[in-house]
């Protein structure tokens, strides 16, 4: 069992692709992920059961799991079976949907939460939209708080990039639990930004993963 004090004030890199890019291969995520390291992540946040499976036999650091099934609504590690699927594959911490939205299999966040702790040494990372969320997460238990939906439910407008408000707002709260901010982080300034906010750790991943992105942000300002 890690210990969630070696994530303050670091960086956790996201390695994804999404369907149908060249680099949607567990091979690749998990070379990803182990150059991530090389480069100083402390962490790597992880979609998919292979990618998962695949970055935890490369790298040493935490791996942060979850499992994207669908497009809208509640699709981050929608159910309790996509979060034991999660631990079972390898995450130290399973990232799944905190918003207080009805989840698919009609349990609730605090059952969920209470399942998997009970059934699985990980931790629970509840992605949340909203300061409502993160207080009803931490109610039920979730170890740690993710702004990773603010700007997607209709709470919060999405900001341009990351919702310090809600950063600052969440500490303001004392929820007792590390507050990890996630979500349109794309500079290293952004970055301070976030942890100078309240933030426990910051995940950062389209401006360092995601070559197609990172590319269009060049094409688009040479075009301009």
């Amino acid at each position: 069992m890690f210990n969630l004090e070696s994530l303050r004030s670091s960086l956790i890199v996201s390695c994804q692709a999404y369907p149908g890019e060249p680099m949607r291969d567990p091979r690749t995520t998990a070379q990803v992920a182990q150059s991530a390291v090389i480069g100083g992540a402390a962490g790597v946040r992880v979609q998919g059961i292979g990618d998962i499976r695949a970055v935890r036999a490369a790298v040493d650091v935490p791996v942060i799991g979850l499992w994207k099934d669908g497009h809208d609504g509640v699709f981050i590690t929608p159910t309790l079976r996509h979060a034991l699927a999660c631990a079972e594959a390898g995450a130290d911490i399973v990232a799944l949907d905190g918003t207080r939205r009805e989840r698919p299999d009609g349990l609730t966040l605090a059952e969920t939460v209470a399942a998997l702790h009970d059934q699985t040494p990980a931790l629970v990372m509840a992605d949340c939209g909203s300061a409502a969320d993160a207080e009803a997460a931490a109610a039920a238990g979730a170890d740690i708080i993710g702004t990773t939906l603010a700007g997607y439910t209709d709470e919060r407008p999405k900001t341009t990039g990351p919702d310090l408000e809600l950063l600052q707002e969440l500490a303001a709260l004392g929820l007792g639990v590390p507050v990890i901010a996630e979500g349109r982080i794309h500079t290293p300034a952004q970055g301070r930004s976030a942890l100078g906010a309240g933030a426990f750790a910051v995940v950062v991943g389209t401006a360092i993963t995601h070559p197609a992105t990172i590319t269009s942000w060049f094409a688009a300002a040479l075009e301009s």
